[in-house]
């Protein structure tokens, strides 16, 4: 255990156990932690379940503009932006937040998946003089989000982003803004585990202390998916709105996929979207089917992430057909909860 779940245990967090080798624990909750009624408020949630790589070197960016969904060669010091990386197929294997440093550009996705993405990455790598480093055990991600989180970040960033994506870094470490959730603002803290210890006492005497689940469902709440290890390989960007949100670049150059999710964006009216749902279940799990009663012999989608809100319901990001969606939907099969559909923070558009 890191120095810094230590902390946290003694402060009140419960800690998950490892599902894997290659995962982590995850803070569950501070005490009766509530998850929709924390991400509505004022929150700091520990973001241990996400890795960050390091790719260094004077290629690095060259190298990942070719792999990548999203424009990286241009990527400025002031933003983060989204990123995909895809399948020959186009079908994404990742889901990514990706901004510079002075050493490189830094991508961030869930631990689950990373060290094989890493893998993945660095098979193509080559001559190219770039670098790969998991430097996840030197980075401490927070969260914080609601109307009181520009208050408690002052101390350490007194100008603070505007923009949705924009990075503000100062010695304290690197901010970046998310998009709103619940209607308030949201912000991503990447520094040390000395300096959070050091900040933790002072935030929490303004924002109430979570477990990631408070996170997780502002990210659901805010239409920003993730790719987990049982999605890898099921969407095309655009099916889970990837696009919409600034994750697709269509005008840089090739990388895996490209001509496929090139192909999607401009010919014809996209069949598939990604919608926002609540289901009264005892569980809703990423991968599982989603089933519409008037064609109960096959999915018509699937849960990307799912989160529960309350004793009684979960919310969902489910990938679904557009006509299927005008009709009943039922979670894991016809037969099963219904499912009820909300609106996104932004409107499904179709290609120009």
């Amino acid at each position: 255990m890191t120095t810094w779940l230590k902390f946290l245990a003694e402060q009140g967090a419960q800690l998950s156990a490892p599902v894997s080798e290659e995962a982590v624990s995850e803070v569950m909750c501070f005490g009766v932690d509530a998850p929709v009624e924390t991400a509505r408020g004022n929150f700091v949630a520990p973001l241990t379940h996400l890795g960050v790589i390091a790719a260094a070197g004077e290629d690095a960016a060259h190298f990942l503009h070719n792999q990548l969904t999203n424009d990286v060669e241009h990527l400025s010091a002031d933003e983060a932006r989204l990123a995909g990386y895809c399948s020959p197929k186009g079908r994404l294997l990742a889901s990514m937040l990706i901004w510079k440093t002075a050493d490189g550009i830094m991508f961030q996705l869930p631990r689950e998946i990373q060290a094989g993405i890493q893998r993945r990455l660095q098979m193509f790598v080559l001559r190219a003089k770039a670098k790969l480093t998991d430097v996840t055990q030197h980075q401490v991600m927070l969260g914080l989000s609601g109307p009181a989180a520009a208050t408690a970040l002052m101390p350490w960033f007194p100008t603070l982003p505007v923009l949705i994506y924009g990075k503000v870094v100062t010695a304290a470490g690197t901010l970046i803004r998310h998009p709103n959730a619940f209607e308030v603002p949201r912000y991503q803290w990447i520094t040390t585990e000395a300096q959070a210890i050091e900040a933790w006492p002072t935030l929490t005497q303004i924002l109430q202390p979570s477990g990631a689940a408070a996170w997780h469902l502002a990210e659901i709440d805010g239409g920003v998916p993730h790719i987990t290890t049982v999605t890898q390989e099921k969407f095309v960007p655009q099916m889970i709105n990837f696009e919409l949100i600034g994750g697709v670049n269509f005008k840089k150059g090739c990388y895996p996929g490209q001509e496929i999710v090139a192909r999607s964006q401009y010919l014809g009216k996209l069949k598939r979207r990604m919608m926002h749902a609540s289901v009264t279940a005892q569980s809703a799990a990423p991968g599982t089917e989603i089933f519409s009663i008037n064609d109960p012999e096959q999915p018509c989608g699937m849960v990307v992430n799912a989160e529960r809100s309350n004793a009684q319901e979960i919310d969902c990001l489910v990938e679904i057909k557009l006509v299927a969606a005008e009709s009943e939907v039922r979670l894991g099969s016809a037969d099963g909860p219904a499912l009820f559909f909300q609106a996104l923070p932004y409107p499904l558009t179709d290609p120009v």
